[in-house]
């Protein structure tokens, strides 16, 4: 498949099979996370596989949705803002590096034919205080990781018209 076709087929799956992610996909997708670009290769992140059923049923407390507690891992990914390159405005890339390496395992695990959902919306206290982060570690985004249990909504995206511009704006 092509990357065109793989962009299409990814897709945010909120529904997962209980069987487990076999060890060398799971591997695959933590390859791909690595392969990830940062702003001056400062790799101001770090990921956190979940498999302990316990620790994914108070994760899924953060983000109190049942699908998430079905699936049979779940990944955290965590930046490191102290760590990151910061921008001669001040701007700090730990967000986007870490936003980078999330798109690396959603479109391998596509790849793969694994499902994916990126989460944002969770409690970031609770996150943190379950997985025990140390102090300057800060959690960025949640991903069930699993076999599919359902084809995940239509995309629905804008015409290139109303984004791209030339030029100028």
């Amino acid at each position: 498949m092509n990357f065109q076709e793989l962009a299409a087929q990814r897709c945010s799956i909120r529904g997962y099979r209980s069987d487990p992610v076999d060890e060398a996909a799971l591997e695959q997708v933590l390859a791909a996370a690595n392969l990830a670009p940062t702003a001056a290769n400062r790799q101001p992140f770090h990921l956190v596989v979940v498999r302990d059923p316990a620790v994914r049923h108070a994760l899924g407390l953060a983000y109190n949705r049942d699908w998430l507690r079905s699936a049979p891992l779940l990944l955290a990914v965590c930046t490191e803002p102290a760590k990151a390159w910061v921008r001669a405005d001040g701007k700090n890339y730990a967000d986007v590096d870490g936003a980078i390496l999330m798109d690396h395992i959603t479109l391998c695990a596509a790849d793969l034919g694994l499902g994916t959902c990126w989460i944002a919306a969770f409690d970031p206290a609770q996150v943190k205080n379950v997985l025990q982060l140390p102090e300057g570690i800060e959690p960025l985004a949640l991903t069930p990781l699993g076999h599919p249990a359902d084809t995940g909504r239509p995309k629905l995206r804008k015409p290139l018209t109303a984004f791209v511009h030339h030029d100028r704006w």
